[in-house]
């Protein structure tokens, strides 16, 4: 009788070890699928959450207007429509720079961004304001990143005490194709900055090279746990920027499709020959169609996981001048139906210039065709 019950006390505590053995299994298992955030980094990707189905409105990024600042640009007309349309976040981009250097005093360049802000308040907007186009290279890069802060520096100040759930700043739009582990630095270094004066904010970060996917893919997230990571998203970019006169030859062929049809599919034009619009124009027929479109979205969503942090698609859309409207349409649909399909929260480029989602870059629910709406999800009311 011993000797059984020595022998039964030996199987329960091996069924009972065995049992926490499978538990701890499968605790180890599930941390991997679903790991737990630290509270600060579940905040961000609630945040970055709350972004989504935003739109850029172009106005004080427009360098070629001189009386840019005397325009009315956003009114609360523009926020009543976007409000109907679903959208729930703008993204302000500001040529900072720009101002800079024609003398215009930063606080009356503020106090137009306040305006837009006051209204997205009004109207229950997200808001980011983003340092849009600089002047950062590989030789310049200390002085130009104390420039950066010094503007940062006076607009974490100016909103410290905002809701940090409703404003977000964008620390440095499409950073050129520089040194990647440079403008690593530089962002540290804005980072840090802006963490003296504000701690909660949320920033928002990209990579190097336009925001790249590619160059995301390969970059390393900064310490700070309140970051959220932003792309742009033009590809394939023989479709999205046909024709666009200011990147260069490359771009000279148009009347491309989306997706890619052969039968339709317009001859090279000479001016792209030898450049990357070749290259691009080669492999079309493999680039152009809804599967290439998620697949490269799929490398920022690795991204993201490997480091589990939240990422943001700070632009994508397509050049209005010469791609067909119903191409427009497909490529819009598809993108977004990606973004949401991978959980990445995507704001649209651009509200009324000339990658807007209207007819005529001229806002309004009768300039906005049935074919863009469904695009973008807009349900008419019965």
């Amino acid at each position: 009788m011993k000797k059984n019950n020595y022998k039964i006390s030996c199987l329960q505590f091996m069924a009972v070890n065995f049992t926490i053995l499978v538990i701890a299994i499968l605790l180890v298992l599930n941390a991997k699928s679903s790991p737990i955030l630290p509270a600060q980094r579940q905040l961000v990707f609630n945040r970055a959450k709350s972004l989504d189905n935003g739109i850029s409105i172009s106005w004080l990024e427009q360098t070629w207007n001189n009386d840019i600042l005397n325009t009315e640009g956003i009114k609360a007309t523009d926020l009543q429509l976007l409000k109907k349309l679903g959208f729930k976040s703008i993204r302000l981009p500001v040529a900072f720079k720009n101002f800079e250097k024609k003398n215009i005093p930063l606080k009356e360049v503020l106090a137009r961004i306040d305006k837009a802000w006051k209204l997205c308040r009004k109207y229950g907007f997200k808001m980011i304001i983003d340092y849009h186009y600089g002047d950062l290279n590989d030789n310049n890069f200390v002085t130009e990143t104390n420039e950066v802060i010094k503007t940062w520096t006076v607009i974490a100040k100016k909103y410290h005490n905002t809701a940090e759930d409703d404003l977000f700043f964008e620390l440095y739009n499409e950073p050129p194709p520089i040194n990647p582990q440079v403008w690593k630095d530089a962002a540290y270094n804005m980072v840090e900055a802006i963490r003296k004066v504000d701690s909660g904010r949320t920033l928002l970060v990209g990579a190097s090279n336009y925001n790249s996917i590619y160059e995301l893919s390969r970059f390393v997230r900064l310490k700070d746990e309140n970051i959220i990571y932003t792309f742009h998203f033009y590809e394939p970019f023989l479709f999205t920027h046909q024709g666009a006169d200011w990147v260069g030859d490359q771009m000279a062929t148009t009347g491309v499709g989306f997706p890619y049809s052969v039968d339709k599919f317009p001859q090279i034009n000479p001016k792209a020959k030898g450049t990357a619009g070749e290259a691009n124009y080669n492999k079309y027929h493999l680039d152009g169609n809804e599967g290439s479109v998620r697949d490269k979205l799929q490398i920022v969503k690795n991204w993201a996981n490997k480091y589990n942090v939240p990422i943001l698609c700070g632009e994508y859309g397509s050049y209005d001048k010469y791609a067909d409207a119903e191409s427009r349409c497909r490529y819009t649909k598809t993108v977004r139906h990606y973004l949401k399909q991978l959980g990445i929260p995507g704001i649209l480029w651009d509200y009324n210039t000339n990658f807007s989602i209207f007819t005529n870059e001229q806002p309004s629910l009768e300039n906005l065709s049935d074919c863009m709406r469904d695009a973008i999800g807009y349900k008419s009311e019965p």
